[in-house]
């Protein structure tokens, strides 16, 4: 049966899936504009930092006043209606929700929400992928362990791509690579949010009208963001990533056969089965036609003549070669999607790319020069981008996780370029987030030589 039949049965019977929602910005508005429109669902509560920013979100996506106006979870519960506080735990801890969506896009208060939700025997669907970043793993297991499902969120791209890997799997074809696309040029890698508009592509008007937060999409633009997500998807497949960082080829749609291929046969890759990020920009910045920039892919190999052939036969836009052809979605829907992951973990008790392992590492890497006693920005600010990198590279370096890397102050100074290490800044040891990726490199890498904790308290 559908997910969509399964969805309508749980309406007529009286049972929909109960939702939580915490953090109700950009992505979590698109997805409440959604569930009106989806029978079989709940939302029971929306917790955010500021109700009354919440209650305009709703209303900017069309919902009724009186959709959101339950004065208690009970009498949201009794009405069919949803109840907005402040307090994530009323969310976690409520017995009646089956899922929390965390959407606040804040990877060290994700952590929290995560670790509690499972405690109070909660699904999660993730939307911060910044935590899965640099703890998906360990968040993976210990879901696991509680008896329930942890999955990325589909509509963001990191699920979407899982989706492809996995189809081409299941079919029987190899995966050479797979990954996303994004406006790409070296220097991006400075950006900061004073200067994102103009390099994105939005004027400052357009990006006020969709409430747009010009931090968030910084970190999409130097680098950062795809870095994130191509970490998630290198452990959630189990595809490698490279040796010093994505390399951003740039390509058409009709290209990225050509391009992701191995180095020995006309293409970019160190190897077959990685993650790669495709550049909708020449290297002298003008724009390919036909491009890629909101989309993902997958390259996938045919081993056989009569494969090849079949790709042939069918008109299957391949490589020079005949041996290699990519399918793609050209978009994503972003939060107009998350009702994917929401019915698959209620529905099917499945994740929508869930991580399997610790392959990649996305650490924390300098726009400028950084003086001794600056404090670090985090993701998409004016100090560090995301680099990514092997995990058993980043534990070598001791790299410092981006995900760690706000609100921390260096200890010593920092060459413009230098990815940073945990003896570089005076981390607070005392997070449920600094504790989890410690517990998460100590149980996923332990023969690593130097610990988290040992450089931290060093510095």
């Amino acid at each position: 049966m559908s997910l969509h039949s399964r969805l309508q049965q749980r309406a007529a019977e009286g049972r929909p899936i109960r939702v939580g929602l915490i953090g109700a910005g950009k992505f979590g508005a698109m997805y409440l504009a959604q569930i009106p429109r989806t029978p079989g669902v709940q939302l029971v509560a929306i917790a955010d930092l500021s109700p009354d920013a919440a209650r305009v979100n709703l209303e900017r996506v069309g919902w009724q006043r009186e959709r959101a106006a339950a004065a208690s979870v009970h009498e949201a519960l009794k009405l069919g209606t949803t109840w907005i506080t402040d307090d994530w735990q009323a969310v976690t801890r409520e017995p009646s929700i089956d899922i929390v969506v965390e959407c606040t896009g804040n990877p060290i208060a994700a952590v929290d929400h995560c670790l509690d939700a499972f405690a109070h025997g909660k699904h999660v669907v993730n939307v911060t992928v910044e935590a899965d970043a640099f703890c998906g793993p360990l968040l993976a297991r210990k879901a696991q362990q509680a008896g329930v499902v942890y999955s990325l969120a589909f509509g963001d791209q990191p699920a979407l791509i899982c989706d492809l890997v996995d189809w081409a799997r299941t079919c029987g074809f190899p995966v050479v690579a797979a990954g996303r696309g994004h406006k790409w040029l070296p220097h991006f890698t400075e950006s900061t949010p004073e200067t994102v508009w103009g390099n994105y592509g939005l004027t400052p008007e357009q990006a006020k009208r969709g409430g747009l937060n010009p931090k968030m999409f910084n970190s999409f633009l130097d680098g950062s963001k795809p870095s994130i997500e191509s970490s998630a998807v290198a452990n959630a497949t189990g595809l490698t990533v490279p040796s010093d960082g994505l390399l951003y080829p740039p390509a058409s749609v009709e290209d990225i056969p050509f391009v992701t291929r191995p180095k020995s046969e006309g293409g970019v890759l160190e190897r077959k089965g990685m993650v790669e990020v495709i550049s909708s920009l020449e290297a002298d910045g003008r724009k390919i036609p036909y491009d890629i920039r909101m989309g993902v892919w997958v390259t996938v190999e045919a081993e056989t003549d009569y494969i090849r052939n079949c790709f042939e036969e069918y008109n299957a836009h391949t490589d020079p070669s005949g041996r290699y052809f990519t399918l793609y979605k050209r978009w994503h829907l972003i939060g107009l999607e998350v009702g994917m992951s929401v019915a698959s973990v209620a529905l099917r008790g499945e994740p929508t790319g869930v991580a399997t392992c610790w392959n990649a590492d996305v650490v924390a890497t300098a726009k400028r020069d950084l003086a001794a006693g600056e404090m670090l920005d985090g993701e998409g600010g004016y100090t560090v981008w995301g680099k990514l990198l092997p995990a058993d590279r980043s534990l070598r370096l001791g790299g410092l996780p981006l995900g760690l890397a706000h609100n921390v102050r260096l200890a010593r100074p920092v060459k413009k370029g230098q990815s940073l290490s945990w003896a570089d800044v005076a981390i607070d040891t005392t997070t449920a987030a600094y504790k989890v990726r410690s517990e998460m490199e100590a149980l996923f890498a332990p023969q690593a030589p130097v610990r988290a904790q040992t450089q931290a308290q060093a510095a």
